[in-house]
Parts: C-alpha cells; structure tokens; sequence
C-alpha cells in the first residue's frame, strides 16, 4: 500500500517530488484498477500543488461527496454525469491543504447496501463490502494513500477489514457533510481510509485543523474493554480469532485488557438503529423515489417502501433511547480509555451480491463516537478490529489503534 505519511517525509527529504508522488498512484491505478474496479471516475489533468501538508498526496474521493470538477454521480444512473457546481467542503479543505483529487471511487447507490461491481483486491470472488467500497479497495490496492468514504450503519469499518487497509470513522460532525449526499442525517458521518493508523493521524488532524489528533499519545498502560456485543450475534470464527490476537497484542504493549457487557440501554439503542436510519432516509431521498422509484435498486428500494410504516413516534422514541444511551456510553469510558471490539463479523463474504453484514458498526454510528479499524496479520483474506473511543476523544482512539497496530507487527 501507498503509506501517505512515507509519501509526505520523502517530498519533505527532497528524493520525490509531488508531481512524482501523484505518478505512483497513476501507475499502481494503471496496473491494478483493471481487475479492482475501484473507480468511478479518474482525473486527467488535476491539479497537483507544490506546497502544503497534503502535496502529493493522491485522493479519492467516494462518489456521493461533491466534486466541481468531476461528476458526482451517487453511484446511481439517476445521476448519470451529473456535475454539481461546487466542490464539497471537505474536498475545498482537501485542495486547501494541496491535495490532488485524482479519482472518484465507488460507491453503493445513494451509500446503501446494494453492491457496486468493485471487487476485493485480495480476491475478485469476495465483496470489497460497501458502502464505501471503492475507497477501502483502492487503498488496499496500493492506488491511493488516501481516500474519503462516508458511513451511515457500517460503511467505512466493514470495508476496511474486508479489503485490509486501516480507517476512522470519526466523532460526529467532527467533519463536515455539507455537499455530500444525505441518507440520514443524524448518523451519515465522513471517514478516511490509509495504509495504517499515522496516515489517518496526519490526514484527519489537517482535515480537522486540530493538530492534537496527530499529536495524541496512549497512556503507558491504557485500560481497554473488550465488548463482544453479544447482542449483535456470535461473529465468525476468522473474527474471533482476530479479535484474540488483538487483545494479547494491546496487553504485551501494556495495556489492561478487561471484557464488558455493555449495559442497558445500549442493546435497545443498537436494535433501534434501522428504525432512524430507514425514517430518515425515506425523507433525504423523497425526490428519488417520487420521481425515479424504478430505478432505485432492489434492496435499497425495498427498505425505503417498508420505511413508510414506520411512525414519527416509533422515530422518537428511537431518538430518545439513542439519546440516554450516549449517556450510559459516556459513564462507560469513564473505566476505560477505549474499547475494541469486531469491525465486522469476519471475512468478506464469497461472491459480489451482497456488501456483508454491519451489525457490528451500527451502535458506534449512532452513538456518534471515533471509531478505527486496525488490520490484524493473517492467513487467508483481512479481518480487522474496531477501537473505539469516547466522543470527542478521537486523538485517543488513533493513538490506542497504533499502540495495537504496532503490536500485531512486531508480534
């Protein structure tokens, strides 16, 4: 993979310089997007500045997050060569910062869970997952150091540890959505996808003007949850073991390790998550189904139909239970400097039908806290886990990630 901090101190070191940078994600592009299929849209002449902490650095861009320059096309023929006017804020912060936006990458349509043709780049016959799947493949490919995706139920996490790249999801709102196209918008939330856990560090501070993020450190020997989210049901034996693998790294870095049951009413909140994501959605994407029902996609199409029974008062009282649930979640990390937990159920499943399952995700996207997928070294196709962090604290779940990250390698 393209590490975009390893990019960023050969520019600073003088032996690469931007222009040559870009060209390595031009060539890694022409060799593996072919079998991949994680574009959507490549730049011909983009610009490349020379300065800033981001020059060099090739970007990817998820196909529902506007682009002035290059159709946004939500992954959708409804949007077929659409071009919006301006450029989203997140991608105005990225060019600021002298990024190239070299490509769009793929995306479920409208950033739900019917599949694209986006293959895994580990092995063609398994989904890359989804939503963001193009993203998370074109990182894993070696196309891209950095790429935005954006997560709703499970959309950056699980297609991280399938395709075996590292990724945030970071605290709500900690990134701005203005000019990215809504599904929910009390969870939609932007997320990175790098080489490892310092090429989110340093992108997500810049991103973020907040220079604390990268400068964040764990503590000699931070106190971790393991939460198994029984609730969500038993995850598959490549997950376990993954999940194992995590916790004896994190204790031989020094960390203590100890496992939770997340108390009541987080399970509730975790089952209620649909009912404000499905609620929502039906509203965002009004104009979709009233005048382009047909060629909404089976299975997308299919939950917005069901959502028309759910009642605003079923949608309140989900609200309010997610609400008293960020509550208990805050008390928890009072015992804990992070938990880790599945970033997905296990591998990515055979065959392109589907973008696998994200029960694992969804309590963290509704509770609107960090959360970092860390591949874990193995046989056969990546599993990654998930740390998670307190609301706010995102610094601290990077730093927590690397601590572990580290481990697996050198174990």
């Amino acid at each position: 993979m393209l590490s975009l901090v390893d990019i960023r101190t050969r520019i600073e070191a003088g032996t690469l310089t931007p222009e040559g940078a870009v060209r390595l994600s031009r060539d890694a592009i022409a060799a593996r997007e072919p079998a991949v299929g994680a574009l959507a849209y490549i730049a011909e002449a983009p610009a490349i500045p020379a300065e800033g902490p981001l020059a060099g650095i090739a970007v990817g861009v998820k196909d529902i997050i506007d682009t002035a320059d290059l159709a946004t096309q939500m992954g959708s023929p409804i949007y077929a060569g659409w071009r919006p006017k301006a450029d989203a804020a997140v991608v105005s912060r990225l060019r600021a910062l002298g990024a190239c936006v070299l490509a769009k990458t793929t995306t479920s349509p409208f950033a739900s869970i019917d599949p694209t043709e986006t293959r895994n780049p580990h092995d063609p016959g398994h989904t890359p997952g989804g939503s963001s799947a193009g993203s998370a493949a074109a990182v894993a490919a070696g196309m891209l150091p950095l790429a935005l995706g954006t997560q709703t139920g499970g959309s950056v996490i699980r297609p991280a540890s399938f395709c075996g790249c590292a990724a945030i999801k970071p605290s709500f709102r900690l990134l701005p959505t203005v000019g990215v196209k809504t599904f929910s918008w009390a969870l939609d939330t932007l997320g990175l996808f790098g080489a490892g856990v310092r090429d989110l560090s340093y992108a997500l501070a810049h991103l973020a003007g907040r220079p604390e993020i990268d400068g964040a450190a764990a503590s000699a020997n931070p106190r971790i949850g393991l939460v198994l989210q029984d609730f969500a049901g038993a995850a598959e034996p490549e997950a376990q073991r993954a999940l194992e693998a995590a916790r004896s790294a994190a204790e031989r870095a020094g960390a203590r390790v100890s496992t939770v049951a997340l108390p009541d009413p987080l399970p509730e909140a975790w089952a209620l998550h649909r009912v404000i994501q499905d609620y929502e959605g039906r509203q965002a994407l009004a104009w979709e189904i009233a005048a382009h029902r047909a060629e909404l996609p089976a299975t997308v199409g299919g939950h917005l139909d069901a959502a028309a029974a759910i009642t605003a008062a079923e949608y309140d009282a989900a609200r309010r239970c997610a609400h008293r649930s960020r509550r208990v979640l805050k008390d928890l990390f009072g015992d804990f400097d992070a938990l880790l937990t599945y970033s997905a159920a296990g591998p990515a499943p055979a065959g392109l039908g589907g973008t696998g399952d994200p029960r694992y995700n969804r309590l963290w996207t509704l509770m609107g806290v960090p959360c970092v997928n860390v591949p874990v070294p193995g046989d056969g196709l990546p599993v990654g886990v998930q740390v998670v962090a307190r609301f706010g604290d995102d610094g601290r779940a990077l730093a927590v990630a690397r601590l572990i990250e580290g481990a697996l390698a050198r174990g």
